[in-house]
């Protein structure tokens, strides 16, 4: 694995070594990956290159592009630049990292369906703001960005396990500050406060100790009325993450051509009904030599290159011959897939 860019020396790139985890997936962790100060770029993209145990190529896949963040933001937030504010239903990461040090970091992560501080694999949550008059479980999404003293729900993005709705508070200097109503930033340190407590208390915090996710209680400041004093546990940093998944049929892993680059579908326009009704597919990585598959259907399929060749998101793929009914029944099961002429069966994800 490496940036995008890079030379590929062994002093820029890493090897990555996967270990198998409970639920049979593989996994595989880069930590000495790093931007150099000399390095000026605004944003990269991680590139990994797999290789099956045989020797042969899987082929090399890309992330999306990520804003390279060297310390957070000192300045008070506002909505008049939202580069570093975090919105309703962004994917995030928490970590907390005792005095400072790199060694004693802990991610909030989840094992056998119980949340921990794991010291070597994160896991991305879904931030969503919550509604207090909706029970736990059942909220709508509500967009907007995300603001401290906000209710809002952390929700596993693999496991779909969520913690109770929390108050998201700002931290400075080891205190909750109960009064900021500014918006989230980017590295920031924040506590996540459980509602409810008797008046006056300092609330109750989530909280590691070692490996465990607890609960802290912490004390009312007893010269400021809007701070609560917390302890090092009880700190996290937040940080916008970004998740990839790439799927292909287990036939096109037989084959000796790698499978990237995979076809990535942005948008669906679908047009006309019955015998004429048409579904464009809007995407990257689209070529002529792709076939679309609804399951065990194969659809006739027309490529359109781009005006712009240099601009994939106006490649498309034009599919006929399915009835309009059809066509909305397929769409809403999630069950069609864009390959090389083969259709996938038994799709494996990376």
């Amino acid at each position: 694995m490496g940036l995008d860019g890079a030379s590929g020396s062994a002093a820029e790139t890493q090897k990555l070594n996967f270990e198998e985890q409970p639920d049979s997936r593989e996994f595989g962790c880069a930590k000495t990956l790093y931007i150099s100060d000399a390095d000026k770029r605004k944003h990269f993209r991680l590139v990994l290159r797999l290789v099956l145990r045989g020797g042969r190529e899987l082929g090399t896949f890309h992330s999306r592009l990520i804003k390279v963040i060297s310390k957070p933001s000192q300045k008070k937030q506002s909505l008049k630049n939202t580069d570093l504010c975090i919105s309703s239903g962004s994917k995030v990461s928490l970590f907390n990292r005792l005095r400072s040090q790199t060694v004693s970091t802990r991610y909030l992560s989840v094992e056998d369906g119980d949340f921990v501080a794991s010291a070597r694999q994160w896991a991305a949550f879904t931030l969503h703001l919550a509604d207090e008059h909706c029970s736990q479980g059942d909220f709508p999404p509500r967009e907007g960005y995300v603001h401290y003293g906000s209710l809002v729900q952390l929700i596993c993005t693999i496991t779909g396990i969520t913690l109770p709705p929390m108050i998201i508070r700002k931290v400075a200097k080891q205190c909750a500050l109960l009064d900021v109503d500014e918006p989230i930033s980017q590295l920031h340190k924040c506590a996540f406060q459980f509602p409810g407590g008797p008046p006056g208390g300092g609330g109750t915090y989530l909280c590691l100790a070692t490996e465990k996710v607890v609960q802290f209680q912490a004390s009312p400041c007893p010269k400021e009325a809007n701070k609560a004093l917390l302890n090092d546990s009880s700190c996290w940093t937040i940080i916008g993450t970004e998740s990839v998944e790439f799927s292909f049929s287990t036939s096109l892993a037989c084959t000796r051509e790698p499978v990237t680059p995979v076809p990535l579908i942005s948008t669906l326009e679908l047009s006309g009904g019955g015998d004429v009704a048409t579904l464009e597919l809007h995407g990257e990585n689209l070529h002529a030599g792709l076939k679309v598959w609804f399951g065990e259907v194969e659809a006739e399929t027309m490529y359109r290159a781009p005006q712009d060749p240099w601009f994939h998101l106006r490649t498309h793929l034009k599919v006929c011959g399915l009835r309009a009914p059809t066509l909305a029944c397929l769409l809403s099961s999630s069950c069609w897939t864009v390959l090389g002429g083969l259709p996938c069966h038994e799709p494996e994800s990376i």
